[in-house]
């Protein structure tokens, strides 16, 4: 078909998986400046105003503009990120920066490579959606922004953070979309699909453990911070949170529907942690993590040398918060877990506060999604979810404006594997969701703006 975005859409996302804007934390990486430049050339279309801003050379972000005609209707903004995070090739059947299109066992294409599920396939699809909107004349009431983002994937100050607080007529909107509900979850009356209401907070923190050197050939009765830290990673391990049933949670449970017994099951906070642990994986570990604070311990410094006892240890964990936490509370179970008797050896060095943010969802956004949905994917019910991950739609969230995470995806990649994909092994993702988003978001920006 003539209208048919796929190959489009394909051939966009595969230049910009090829890119390898590998985002590992430090100012120096990401390099999104490559697909800044794909995306700004291929942008560069009559009825779209394409600018472009860098906080650091390098590190482009994209804006497109198609100007309402209305100044008093509503503007709405199409957010995908640029970067990617880094992928150790030896866990992959393809090359990570590929962007291979293969075909599966069911004869299905997927482009393969870091990226494609999160989130260069709707930043792609989103730009695809935006060009042809513009090569249409779509001329709306309202405005509608495309922007591809730089630095999603650390903490955003090369991107959205930089923006929102520096260049806020660039972005200026009353509803954002980003990443990445909209993936199909099969109930008893029918396909629901999670959008993206809110998300976790983070906590992300380091503590420094001390202990005192000495020889390493006589370790008898030493001060070893090193043994110290293990015995920490071990209670981070082995802490039990209280599970806490929000009001996203509810909404979410309530309306995927999974028959009154397993609804019963997911509203009681007595039995959830026993209830996890016969759970598929997958879902297992998105429940558990949505009402639940987590501690996970990922990176440890320690030691000098081979035959030299450690005095210090710094052990970086990641916490990610629930609505409405706070940083002492979570401090308070810190100490819980580390226990008075480490308390006198561990400092806390550094600290990360970033609360967790949510929106309404009694909104036009939100009754605009479903209509489009229906649209596009008949029979589908979208349901409110939190992510228990972060995206920069807090940065948004936290000056008043409505934002979620959505997308349409086909029900050839099943939930189990959808969720395994963020940042793991053979991500990929099949030709047809890309077609299913790139339709939504013109739909969107109809029913929405028009």
């Amino acid at each position: 078909m003539p209208d048919d975005p796929t190959a489009e859409v394909t051939d966009l996302l595969q230049h910009l998986i090829r890119n390898a804007c590998v985002n590992d934390g430090t100012a120096e990486s990401g390099f999104e400046g490559r697909s800044a430049d794909v995306l700004s050339a291929y942008l560069d279309t009559p009825g779209l105003d394409v600018d472009t801003f860098s906080l650091r050379p390098d590190r482009s972000s994209v804006v497109a503009r198609i100007e309402g005609t209305d100044p008093a209707a509503p503007t709405l903004l199409l957010m995908g990120h640029t970067d990617v995070v880094p992928a150790n090739p030896d866990g992959w059947r393809r090359d990570p920066y590929g962007g291979e299109l293969i075909a599966n066992d069911e004869g299905f294409r997927e482009v393969w490579g870091r990226g494609a599920v999160d989130m260069l396939n709707l930043t792609a699809s989103m730009a695809v959606a935006t060009k042809r909107l513009a090569q249409r004349g779509f001329r709306p009431k309202g405005t509608l922004v495309y922007l591809a983002v730089a630095d999603e994937e650390a903490m955003g100050t090369y991107g959205a953070q930089y923006l929102t607080e520096h260049e806020a007529d660039a972005v200026a909107t009353d509803y954002v979309i980003t990443e990445a509900g909209g993936f199909p979850m099969a109930s008893e009356s029918g396909t629901k699909r999670p959008v993206i209401v809110g998300e976790k907070g983070s906590y992300w923190c380091t503590l420094r453990i001390s202990g005192t050197p000495g020889h390493a050939s006589t370790p008898f009765r030493t001060d070893n911070a090193l043994v110290k830290a293990a015995e920490i990673v071990r209670r981070l391990d082995a802490f039990v949170p209280e599970t806490q049933l929000h009001d996203i949670w509810r909404k979410f449970v309530e309306g995927i529907d999974w028959g009154p017994e397993m609804t019963a099951a997911l509203l009681d906070a007595d039995g959830f942690t026993a209830l996890c642990e016969g759970l598929p994986l997958g879902l297992a570990r998105q429940a558990h993590a949505c009402t639940h604070t987590t501690f996970a311990p990922t990176v440890m410094h320690a030691g000098t040398k081979t035959n030299v006892i450690p005095d210090r240890v710094d052990l970086e964990i990641d916490i990610r918060t629930l609505p409405g936490q706070t940083a002492e509370e979570v401090r308070a179970q810190l100490d819980l877990i580390i226990g008075p008797e480490l308390a006198t050896s561990v400092e806390l060095i550094s600290s990360n506060d970033d609360p967790s943010t949510a929106s309404p969802i009694d909104t036009p956004l939100w009754d605009t999604l479903q209509r489009a949905t229906d649209r596009i994917a008949p029979g589908s019910k979208n349901v409110p979810f939190l992510t228990v991950g972060a995206t920069d739609a807090r940065f948004f969230r936290r000056k008043g404006i409505t934002s979620y995470g959505f997308g349409l995806f086909s029900e050839r990649i099943g939930f189990e594997e959808f969720g395994t994909m963020f940042h793991g092994d053979d991500e990929r993702v099949d030709q047809e969701s890309l077609r299913l988003s790139t339709e939504l978001w013109g739909a969107v920006a109809e029913d929405l703006l028009a």
